[in-house]
């Protein structure tokens, strides 16, 4: 019995997150369903492109600036070893448009709006509001997660396309401002290195991304516990789901995208 109870703690485990990964997947299903169904309910698709979209612009900006000059001058600083300076132009934008802007402005909406949409949701869970809603006849995932989920997945690509463009803004403050580069030439290259390809696969992962962020808030505000300790065990939750699986398609993305 000692001896087996390790291997019984570890596969209650294993069936533990595979059960979590079958509601989650049926969850995420059903809320993309409810979008292509009526009724719509528009304000609150405004209220939340209002809150994913404009509201997390100050986080992201600040993010992505501060990102993009740190990373020309390890670009630079790395590149002297190799007399290979001049590449900081190359390597911010397609370091930022590939993976630094997209995967740090979902890990940003995955602390600010995964994290508010979960204790948003479990607070009206744990007031009765939801049932409250079922006895209006109206349809929690469709008041509540469809309208979400479709603005994160319009609006983030919009987050990461401003974000990369103030990443990249903040590498030529800094390569023009104190590493020397000539501002023409830093736009030039810059302008020549980027491909197509890049900023589409960009503005995929947003929408991606943006995607996972609303699904764990949503699937979480509406699993918690009762009482205010539910409430805060879904939110922590949510964004710790939410930040492991946006880094988890990350990767699947890039290698879809980048591997020949």
């Amino acid at each position: 019995m000692t001896l087996t109870a390790p291997l019984a703690a570890l596969g209650r485990a294993t069936l533990g997150v595979l059960a979590t990964i079958g509601q989650v997947t049926l969850f995420a299903l059903s809320a993309i369903t409810h979008i292509f169904r009526p009724p719509f309910y528009a304000r609150e698709f405004a209220v939340a492109l209002l809150n994913i979209g404009w509201l997390s612009l100050p986080v992201v900006g600040l993010t992505a600036i501060f990102t993009g000059g740190a990373l020309a001058l390890q670009i630079y600083d790395g590149g002297s070893r190799f007399s290979a300076e001049a590449v900081v132009p190359q390597i911010v934008a397609i370091g930022m448009v590939r993976e630094l802007g997209p995967v740090l402005v979902g890990l940003m909406v995955a602390a600010r709006v995964t994290s508010s949409i979960a204790a948003e949701i479990a607070t009206m869970k744990v007031t009765e509001q939801i049932d409250a809603l079922t006895t209006l006849s109206t349809h929690p995932m469709k008041y509540l997660t469809a309208p979400r989920l479709l603005a994160a997945v319009l609006v983030v690509p919009v987050l990461v396309g401003i974000g990369d463009i103030i990443g990249i803004y903040g590498g030529f403050l800094v390569g023009t401002q104190q590493l020397g580069f000539n501002p023409s030439t830093y736009v030039r290259n810059t302008v020549d290195f980027l491909q197509q390809s890049d900023i589409v696969s960009s503005l995929i992962k947003g929408a991606v991304f943006g995607g996972i962020a609303a699904t764990m808030g949503c699937y979480y505000g509406m699993n918690s516990g009762r009482g205010a300790q539910g409430v805060g065990r879904a939110t922590k939750a949510s964004v710790q789901a939410a930040a492991v699986l946006i880094l988890a398609a990350n990767f699947l993305l890039t290698s879809l995208f980048f591997t020949s």
